[in-house]
């Protein structure tokens, strides 16, 4: 087995790794790395992760487990790689209601999802939200002063398709 000493060759592993295969802790990520010829601190791997922008999601039967971000044309994080289907019970990416005031919203989800949407919403940079706080199913965001109820809104639903639809 050869070793891999390239970070740029590490790093498409892990990104091979994370789409192919359900990994749910750095731990679980070890053993296909190695079997790669791929030797890796934990901390190395840490950053790594953290490079790729890579987070948890649920999946189907409430586990977390890493997934890559996906990119529009303008190089905007979007949405997470479907690694399984959606369960139609969640609804489309855990998304269930929003509800503003003033200059807040309030986003419920299904359990586990709000970590994620959030996530999105924040790495999008959109000048119109200033930030959010996710908990496991509610997210807070602060939209910006004299951003109206309608344009955050349709800033929210290019991260949230299902907004289109409610």
């Amino acid at each position: 087995m050869q070793v891999v000493k390239s970070k740029k060759r590490r790093l498409e592993i892990i990104k091979d790794i994370i789409t192919s295969q359900k990994i749910s802790n750095q731990s679980d990520m070890l053993q296909p790395l190695h079997k790669a010829g791929i030797e890796v601190t934990q901390a190395t791997l840490s950053r790594d992760l953290k490079y790729l922008k890579i987070a948890k999601v649920p999946d189907n039967n409430g586990n977390y487990i890493y997934t890559l971000p996906k990119e529009d044309n303008l190089g905007r994080t979007q949405q997470y790689s479907p690694v399984l289907d959606v369960h139609p019970q969640v609804g489309l990416g855990g998304f269930l209601s929003i509800d503003f005031s003033y200059n807040l919203a309030i986003i419920k989800t299904s359990p586990g999802f709000a970590g994620s949407i959030a996530y999105d919403i924040d790495t999008g940079n959109s000048p119109e939200i200033l930030g959010t706080v996710a908990g496991d199913d509610t997210i807070l965001i602060v939209i910006g002063e004299n951003v109206s109820h309608k344009r955050a809104y349709e800033v929210l639903a290019e991260y949230i398709p299902a907004l289109r639809s409610y």
